[in-house]
């Protein structure tokens, strides 16, 4: 049986590997086995971003409506216990840019909340 050589799929591994490496500095974008390394936790840093970019909007949407609260004289938490209540289901998302955008109908929904305590 004769013998198989891995040149073609080992050059392609590489090649990919260096492709993802490009940019880096000094040796870890020109040799293969720094840069395998360093497209690894890269990636490992990737994944964990985008587990915090979710926390960090979640945080920063619950700062807007909490600023919008106390504008209206009430915390955050007895409005959302209060919205709960009445029966809202807005998303903090869609709360937070109801705070920025439009006061009026977040002192709305902050009476609305007041009413249903």
């Amino acid at each position: 049986m004769a013998r198989v050589k891995g040149a073609m799929a080992t050059r392609k591994r590489r090649k990919k590997v260096l492709k993802l490496a490009k940019g880096y500095f000094g040796s870890k974008s020109r040799h293969f086995k720094m840069a395998k390394q360093q497209v690894n936790k890269s990636g490992n840093y990737a994944y964990i971003g985008r587990k915090l970019k979710k926390r960090d909007f979640r945080r920063l949407w619950i700062t807007r409506i909490s600023a919008g609260c106390k504008a209206n004289g009430m915390n955050y938490s007895t409005f959302m216990n209060g919205l709960k209540k009445a029966g809202v289901t807005l998303n903090r998302k869609m709360l937070s840019e109801i705070a920025i955008s439009d006061p009026a109908a977040f002192t709305a929904l902050c009476e609305q909340s007041k009413a249903a305590k």
